[in-house]
């Protein structure tokens, strides 16, 4: 019964959250301006529950939710600015949730709405599990939104489950993601290890110590550090910084490394990564400077899964050269083959490696979950059950019980194959491929039209950014 209630509430608190979405929308005001609106708005209101419960506040004086919920019209705009001017300049968790916080609803009467809106609820005391998950499906939804671009922060949470499950963070542990987005990989590894364990002192260091992200876009360090602190994450301090971890040449090493790096190339005006990090292998390629980051914050002994494009597995040149210190100083043990149509970059064929450091790489297994796949975002996204044969194959924690499902006799299009390490050798790339059989296609009219309309769209994207990259030179 509490849990219908809970949902009950969980659906008229989204509700609400939506509509004013769409009021403001009318006015002009983006879904992603909004969310990040409403992330000040919330953690404002918040502090102030906790004060009024005794509990002290976080916020100095002139900056809190009481100078704000009775104002109206342009002393509401002005005083609102002046907080958030303030707020991003007071250290620890505060600046950190207020990372070059503006204001984006410059109309008083749209402000007054989601303020007023937030005042009708108690949201400090909802359990952390429950405004978790509403900001969570508030975060999702900002990623579905394709005008915004938020859906590059966002990587499907059934296939961050995934591959939590099988890496299996212990509680003890450090976890890492040092591109986070929306804090999903960290989160998800929370709540895994925090199910290991009751004994307090375990609990107190997964929530002050064992996580540590990093992102170098503002937006998104506020909506991770929020989305951590409403699961009762980095309640004092938030374990994001605002950083470009390929600049980063911090001494910081991690017993795990969970992540999905942005696809594309790096942002124009982004420091020489060669010129910081010495230690890599040159190249422009962003995924494979963030292949020899991870390389480098992994402990001895540690454990890495990463969301990697097909190239890093294939090009040649400087992509090779890491990919054989890859292959000789970790044990890239598991290749995932992802299809298409599970990310918001359309088009996008992906791997996740598994890898360990400390040993060479022997065999490698792999798992075709691309081959004969259809997912589209809109009309069959990954759920988790598509994944558990990968995770039951994948045997975490006794690695030694893997069985192939591909045969070559009598199963030739199983999904599951082990490479040897003489197989591995002779390879020049890690493309790996055997499944050959044709389909038909049973996709419908509808699925099709969202398909050809999503490889349009990022074929425009490509087409304008080359025209960015050009900047009028006749060609």
């Amino acid at each position: 019964m509490a849990q219908e209630v809970n949902q009950k509430t969980e659906s008229a608190l989204l509700s609400k959250v939506w509509n004013i979405a769409n009021v403001l929308a009318s006015a002009g005001v983006g879904f992603t301006d909004y969310i990040t609106q409403l992330t000040y708005i919330l953690f404002l209101k918040m502090d102030d529950e906790k004060e009024s419960m005794g509990l002290g506040s976080h916020l100095p004086e002139g900056n809190k939710w009481k100078d704000i919920k009775d104002l109206a019209g342009e002393d509401l705009v002005k005083k609102y600015e002046n907080i958030l001017k303030e707020l991003s300049k007071a250290g620890g968790l505060i600046q950190t949730i207020f990372t070059k916080a503006v204001n984006k609803i410059d109309r008083p009467v749209m402000l007054k709405k989601v303020i007023d809106m937030v005042a009708e609820d108690n949201w400090y005391m909802m359990e952390g599990d429950f405004k978790g998950a509403i900001y969570e499906k508030i975060l999702e939804k900002n990623g579905q939104d394709k005008k915004s671009g938020a859906g590059q922060y966002f990587t499907p949470r059934a296939l961050i489950s995934a591959i939590v499950d099988v890496v299996d963070p212990k509680i003890g542990e450090t976890v890492a993601d040092p591109c986070c987005g929306t804090g999903g990989f960290l989160l998800a590894a929370f709540e895994h290890m925090k199910k290991q364990s009751q004994d307090l002192e375990k609990r107190r260091f997964l929530k002050n110590n064992a996580l540590y992200g990093a992102d170098n876009t503002s937006l998104v360090v506020t909506l991770a550090s929020m989305n951590l602190y409403l699961h009762d994450v980095g309640v004092n301090k938030s374990p994001i910084v605002y950083q470009d971890s390929l600049l980063d040449v911090a001494d910081h090493v991690f017993n795990v490394v969970l992540t999905n790096p942005p696809f594309g190339t790096r942002p124009q005006g982004s420091g020489e990564v060669s010129a910081t990090r010495t230690d890599f292998i040159k190249t422009s390629d962003n995924q494979v400077n963030f292949l020899q980051h991870i390389m480098s914050i992994v402990k001895t002994g540690g454990r890495v899964g990463v969301v990697l494009p097909d190239s890093v597995l294939t090009d040649a040149d400087s992509t090779k050269k890491v990919r054989d210190k890859l292959l000789k100083d970790y044990n890239l043990h598991t290749i995932l083959r992802l299809p298409t149509g599970i990310f918001y970059a359309n088009g996008v064929k992906t791997n996740v490696l598994f890898f360990d450091k400390g040993e060479p790489t022997k065999d490698i297994w792999v798992y075709d979950y691309r081959t004969g796949v259809k997912h589209t975002m809109a009309t069959k996204p990954m759920e988790r059950k598509d994944l558990q044969e990968f995770v039951d194959c994948y045997c975490s924690g006794h690695m030694q019980d893997r069985k192939e499902t591909y045969d070559k006799e009598t199963n030739p299009n199983g999904r599951w194959r082990r490479y040897s390490e003489e197989e591995v050798k002779a390879r020049e790339e890690l493309n790996f491929k055997w499944i050959d059989f044709t389909e038909e296609d049973d996709r419908s009219i509808s699925e099709i039209l969202t398909e050809m309309e999503q490889e349009a769209e990022g074929i425009n994207s490509a087409v304008a950014k080359l025209k960015e990259l050009l900047g009028g030179i006749e060609i």
